[in-house]
């Protein structure tokens, strides 16, 4: 993996909890880590669900091997959050190709 092509700057995001206003539990995304990635795939998937006929949009990045990266996390990429859906490590800890779809409108 060379750092040039590294050329996208996306943020892992992770749920935690806070206390609104009034006191009320809520839950919040925060940002856990500002990463360089490259953006291997774009692609949009039309499916119908159970919300009927949707259209995901699908982005792959490859970014330095981060450890505690879960399926739980989102990233923001451009403004947009994503669900990370796939994590596949690259060598022996070097990288990882990160699937995710988008969150949203």
């Amino acid at each position: 993996m060379r750092a040039g092509n590294l050329d996208r700057i996306i943020e892992i995001q992770r749920r935690t909890t806070g206390l609104d206003l009034y006191g009320t539990v809520i839950d919040t995304w925060t940002t856990y880590a500002t990463m360089r990635a490259q953006l291997l795939k774009n692609a949009t998937d039309d499916r119908e669900g159970e919300r009927g006929h949707t259209t995901n949009v699908v982005l792959t990045f490859r970014m330095y091997y981060f450890a505690s990266l879960s399926l739980n996390d989102r990233l923001l990429y451009e403004g947009h959050q994503y669900d990370v859906k796939q994590i596949t490590e690259i060598g022996r800890r070097v990288g990882m190709d990160v699937a995710c779809e988008r969150v949203g409108p």
